[in-house]
């Protein structure tokens, strides 16, 4: 059962300049993949690639704030054309203030979707904090919005074309 939000928790989409998003659990199903020799693996879905194509066109800023290193997730960045990625980021909630800073952008016109207890800071810190369906409960409690889409199965996707029709894009 979904919960009510006061009207002044609503998420505002049309008001969103920038999503950015955790990878492990929001890109992906959250599954760590190991092949044999050693390397990892991940699974992206390709419809919140489209999706996040056709938000950066229409020129919503896009950003990835991981706490892991690879060059998967460097890769996938390159292949949507997302050119903010920050890895390896031990305070989310200081890359997010620093980004702000730097692009000039309010926190309420700012959307993080995470899904695990690391993205927390972050999402006490923006206008629109987002949990993916799988969440774990702490991050679903402080959400302005809760996906029907499982991380990796389209919750980006769902949150882009949100965006996207309140912006009538």
């Amino acid at each position: 059962m979904r919960r009510r939000l006061s009207p002044a928790r609503r998420p505002r989409w049309g008001a969103i300049r920038a999503l950015v998003m955790d990878v492990d659990g929001v890109l992906t199903d959250g599954g760590l993949y190991y092949a044999e020799n050693g390397d990892e693996l991940k699974r992206f879905d390709v419809r919140d690639g489209q999706g996040l194509v056709l938000l950066r066109e229409a020129g919503v800023l896009t950003v990835i704030v991981t706490r892991k290193q690879t060059t998967i997730v460097t890769r996938r960045a390159r292949d949507l054309g997302i050119a903010e990625v920050h890895q390896n980021a031990s305070d989310k909630a200081a890359v997010v203030t620093a980004l702000l800073t730097r692009h000039r952008l309010p926190a309420a016109d700012v959307c993080y979707v995470g899904d695990d207890v690391g993205d927390l800071p972050v999402m006490r810190l923006v206008g629109v904090p987002v949990a993916v369906a799988d969440a774990v409960s702490e991050i679903r409690a402080v959400a302005a919005y809760i996906t029907k889409a499982k991380g990796g199965e389209g919750a980006v996707r769902e949150i882009c074309d949100l965006i996207r029709a309140a912006r009538k894009i």
